[in-house]
């Protein structure tokens, strides 16, 4: 496992990037219309990065979370998606200048039978200390599937689809707004993304949330990647950048955890079934 914090974002960045394009480009617009301050532009800050998994013993949340643990972070909030089929946990570190975590994995029993056999068959391909490994968080699908298989996770949950595909790295980052020098908010940020062309996630609302449940969050529809299955080549959504803007609680803090029901419509920026 890593043993520096920054070492293990930058790695999962980079993975992230590769197959995200239009996140390198967003990082750029935003960089070119940050203020300088005494001769220093703001930084752009990660609220939180997010991942995913099935919730089968040798990949599930936990071996995951181990990472992160072992770095300082610590539990702090739990959270249930009952139609998605999906639990999550978010972890924060002391240091509240480190990106949180929100980790979710896939509640396999709950799926059919023949969808519960594909997933099982995947995993059967991930050596048993696989999770371990230094590089597991940023290791990416440790197997292939088919087209078939793929259009029938597709079908029964577009999560397991993009699993199938992507594996184990950052689903997404997330701009924090709160600490861009430009944008104040978050629609303002939104509409300008819009005008420079970038594609946003419409379901449930431009904006997820808001003031009255202490965040807000948008995020741009996954970039289509082409990828080799294990029989054809395929175009299928990849990852997707979010944005947060965070609201002050009453005791005059910022509001550090997550809203179910937005990040419910949130997943859906990687949904295959969505065309843009």
């Amino acid at each position: 496992m890593h043993t520096d914090v920054n070492t293990l974002f930058e790695n999962l960045w980079q993975d992230y990037v590769a197959i995200t394009p239009s996140a390198q480009k967003i990082h750029a617009f935003l960089d070119a219309n940050e203020v300088k301050h005494n001769g220093a532009k703001a930084q752009i800050i990660n609220d939180h990065i997010a991942l995913r998994t099935f919730n089968i013993a040798k990949v599930n949340l936990q071996k995951l979370a181990a990472h992160f643990l072992a770095l300082g972070y610590s539990e702090k909030g739990d959270y249930v998606f009952e139609q998605k089929k999906l639990v999550a946990k978010h972890f924060e570190h002391p240091n509240d200048s480190l990106p949180k975590v929100f980790i979710s994995e896939l509640l396999v029993e709950e799926m059919p039978e023949d969808v519960q056999s594909i997933i099982f068959k995947m995993v059967a391909s991930v050596a048993d200390d696989a999770a371990e490994q230094e590089n597991f968080l940023y290791s990416g699908a440790h197997w292939q599937v088919s087209a078939q298989d793929y259009a029938r996770l597709v079908a029964e949950s577009e999560y397991a689809a993009w699993m199938s595909i992507w594996g184990f790295r950052a689903n997404h980052f997330t701009v924090s707004v709160n600490h861009l020098s430009h944008f104040s908010e978050l629609a303002e940020l939104n509409r300008a993304l819009t005008q420079a062309g970038f594609v946003l996630n419409q379901s449930g609302g431009e904006i997820k949330g808001g003031p009255e449940v202490l965040l807000a969050q948008s995020s741009t529809m996954a970039d289509k990647i082409s990828v080799q299955l294990s029989d054809v080549q395929k175009s299928v959504p990849s990852c997707f950048y979010e944005f947060a803007q965070r609201y002050t609680m009453k005791n005059g803090s910022l509001y550090r955890g997550f809203v179910a029901a937005s990040a419910d419509k949130i997943f859906e920026s990687t949904n295959a079934s969505i065309t843009i």
